[in-house]
C-alpha cells in the first residue's frame, strides 16, 4: 500500500515511517497539514493517516476539503485527543477510523489491516509493467504471473518506478524514498540493491541513463 503520514511531530512520523516499511509499505510523510493536503489532494494513495492538531491547516480542515473534492482515500485520525466528542467529531467529518495516542504499533497495523479489507477503498490496485506486476494489496511482486522473492527494500525500489514508468530516478530520489532518514546510506548502496533486483525481474528491465539515473525499458 502507498500511505501518507501527517503528522508535526517528527519522533512519531519517522518511527511510523519506518515500522510501515519494515511491512513493505510506502511511505510519504508531511510534518504540516499545508504540506499534507497538498499530497493528499495531487497524489494517489491507498490510506491517509492523519493528526488532528498540525501547522497550517488542522486535520479536521484537511479531512473535510478532502471529502468535499470526492476524495474517498480511507483517513485514519490519528491524535492525543480521546474525549468521545473528539472522535465522533472526526468521523463525522469523513474520517474511517481514529486511534489516540499513546497507541501501540500493532493496533495500528491492525487498523490499516482493517481499512484495507473494505470494498471499494483502492483504485490501481495492481501495477504492470509488461511481463512484471506488483499487487498493493498482497505486497506482492509478479514476472510472468509467478510471485518474486524481494526484499523490502527492492519492492519500495520496484514500485517506485512502476508507478512512474516513463520517469528517469536518480540515486538521490531513490535513497530520499526508500531510506529517507538513515544518514548513512551512500549512492553505491543504490546500485547494489538495483543490481539485485535486475538478477530477479531481468536484467534490461530497468536500463541506467549515464549521468542522470536509472528508468524502466520501453522494450518488451
Amino acid at each position: 500500500m502507498r500511505i501518507l503520514v501527517v503528522e508535526d511531530e517528527h519522533r512519531i512520523a519517522n518511527s511510523i515511517k519506518k515500522g510501515l516499511e519494515l511491512e513493505k509499505h510506502t511511505v510519504d510523510v508531511a510534518y504540516d497539514g499545508t504540506e499534507g493536503f497538498d499530497l493528499a489532494s495531487s497524489e494517489k494513495y491507498n490510506l491517509i493517516i492523519l493528526d488532528l492538531m498540525l501547522p497550517g491547516m488542522d486535520g479536521l480542515t484537511i479531512c473535510r476539503q478532502l471529502r468535499a473534492e470526492k476524495n474517498h482515500t480511507p483517513i485514519l485520525i490519528l491524535t492525543a485527543k480521546g474525549q468521545v466528542e473528539d472522535k465522533v467529531l472526526g468521523l463525522d467529518t469523513g474520517a474511517d477510523d481514529y486511534l489516540t495516542k499513546p497507541f501501540s504499533f500493532e493496533e495500528l497495523l491492525a487498523r490499516i489491516r482493517a481499512l484495507s479489507r473494505r470494498p471499494n477503498q483502492t483504485a490501481d490496485e495492481i501495477l504492470v509493467h509488461h511481463d512484471i506486476s506488483l499487487n498493493l494489496n498482497q505486497l506482492q511482486a509478479y514476472k510472468n504471473k509467478k510471485p518474486l522473492n524481494l526484499s523490502s527494500k527492492e519492492y519500495m525500489i520496484l514500485e517506485m518506478f512502476l508507478r512512474s514508468p516513463q520517469k528517469i530516478l536518480n540515486k538521490d530520489q531513490i535513497i530520499n524514498h526508500v531510506w529517507n532518514y538513515e544518514s548513512d546510506v551512500l549512492p553505491n548502496t543504490v546500485e547494489a540493491h538495483i543490481k539485485k533486483l535486475r538478477q530477479k525481474i531481468g536484467q534490461n528491465t530497468i536500463v541506467t541513463i549515464r549521468g542522470f539515473g536509472y528508468k524502466l525499458s520501453n522494450d518488451v
